[in-house]
């Protein structure tokens, strides 16, 4: 059963599209309040439908069943939009891979913040643009004052995807689901970014579920590690066992598949194929309970 430690707390979860076989089946995750997890794994693996599923927004056409699906603090298995809508961008918040498709291009990015504030009732109109110049500091937003009248448009990528996480704890959110939220940043302001998401974590107590394809990132960030494979969580354990010691052939496969500077130039890297029969290894689960 969840506890009042836990940000999220889902068991046996299976997503299936359109009434064929399942794309996610049997996951398992734990976040507690104040932590990091990370799930890494190739496209395709689901981890987006993991992450979409944790937020009510997979389409019409998705079947999601699961044993216990706690979120925030509340039960969500099998529950009506309008339950959902209590949830999401309150207690639960989500950060998506392109900035520019989840902010609009018509509104001034002030506005956003404080359309949110007023949606969900942490603000009223007197207090609203004050308290989203606070949001937009407490990302780092630079000169946040001045950007505020901006458009997403007249911002670089790293500050929109500030703007994002703005958006995102706005309403000091228990769970921040973030959706490869990196992916299109240059390195540089990829480090800038998971800085802020761990620097926000300290300063509010969140627990996050960070979802990418990328080990470095996951490594720098997380504190422990769930690794998808065809739909399946297939090895999870902490950050530092999972690096240093992975159990199971796919892990294994995923880090020789990493380019490293010791690794003589012309060497080949590993390759995953598509005829691995890595779902035959039983999964090596650590701390799910």
């Amino acid at each position: 059963m969840s506890t009042e430690t836990d940000a999220l707390r889902v068991e046996g979860l299976t997503i299936a599209y359109g009434g064929a076989p399942p794309s996610v089946t049997d996951v398992s995750l734990r976040v507690r309040k104040g932590e990091i997890v990370g799930v890494i794994g190739e496209s395709g693996s689901g981890k987006s439908s993991v992450a979409l599923a944790m937020m009510g927004l997979l389409p019409d056409s998705a079947t999601v069943t699961a044993d216990t699906m706690s979120v925030a603090g509340s039960e969500m298995n099998d529950v009506t939009e309008r339950d959902w809508g209590r949830v999401r961008g309150v207690r639960a918040s989500m950060v998506f891979q392109e900035p520019m498709a989840a902010l609009n291009p018509c509104m001034r990015i002030g506005a956003q913040i404080a359309e949110v504030l007023l949606i969900h009732g942490v603000a009223d109109k007197q207090t609203a643009r004050a308290k989203a110049l606070d949001i937009l500091k407490l990302v780092q937003m630079p000169d946040a004052e001045h950007r505020m009248s901006y458009y997403p448009h007249q911002l670089s990528g790293g500050q929109r995807q500030r703007v994002v996480i703005a958006i995102a704890v706005a309403a000091d959110p228990t769970l921040l689901v973030a959706d490869e939220p990196t992916t299109a940043l240059d390195v540089t302001v990829q480090a800038q970014i998971l800085d802020l998401i761990r620097n926000l974590r300290d300063e509010t107590g969140m627990g996050v579920l960070f979802i990418s394809h990328d080990l470095g990132v996951i490594g720098q960030l997380c504190e422990r590690i769930a690794v998808m494979y065809r739909g399946r969580i297939v090895e999870y354990g902490s950050t530092e066992r999972i690096l240093d010691d992975p159990q199971h052939p796919y892990t294994r496969a995923l880090l020789e598949s990493i380019p490293r500077p010791s690794v003589p130039v012309r060497s080949s890297l590993a390759v995953i194929l598509a005829d691995n029969d890595f779902d035959q290894v039983p999964a090596v689960l650590e701390e799910v309970q």
